[in-house]
């Protein structure tokens, strides 16, 4: 059996539980430099990367599209630290999450992101891996490399599905 997951809009407000909105539309810290040619957007993301626990990793992920109906058969999540992404195509991408702590599958949320936004999980946040839709899509990456353990997966008891 697989459920259906309604995919709502990605805002600040309703993506709040479970990380950071990363946009120039919604930053509050915007700074003129550069003799005037240039605009600093400043922290757009609460990022969570404690040096005892490992170091700074910039990566770029390049995700396929999946075939659509989606189906979502686990989720993942970074105890030790959060996961930035940014989109570097022009295109909407989806975000499948589900608060910290145990996995609670009847919490699970679906957003649509759009091309000009990027989201940064809380530790501990459960996650679906980046999923492009239409092409082919690249993803700015701002996590943590670490010796110790920092990705837990776990296989959904009910799949669930989602419909453009």
């Amino acid at each position: 059996m697989t459920d259906i997951l309604k995919i709502q809009p990605l805002t600040r407000l309703a993506f709040a539980p479970y990380g950071d909105v990363i946009s120039t539309a919604e930053a509050t810290h915007i700074a003129s430099i550069n003799q005037g040619n240039t605009q600093r957007f400043d922290n757009l993301a609460s990022l969570c990367i404690n040096p005892e626990k490992g170091t700074p990793c910039l990566s770029i992920f390049r995700s396929r599209p999946l075939p659509l109906p989606i189906t979502i058969c686990s989720l993942e999540n970074h105890p030790v630290s959060s996961q930035a992404f940014f989109p570097l195509s022009k295109l909407p991408f989806l975000v499948v999450v589900a608060p910290p702590g145990e996995l609670d599958e009847s919490r699970i949320e679906a957003f649509l992101a759009g091309p000009e936004q990027g989201i940064n999980y809380h530790p501990g946040t459960w996650h679906h891996y980046s999923l492009a839709l239409q092409e082919t899509s690249d993803f700015l990456v701002i996590d943590c490399h670490t010796e110790q353990p920092n990705c837990d997966e776990v296989t959904l008891a009910t799949p669930r599905q989602l419909q453009l």
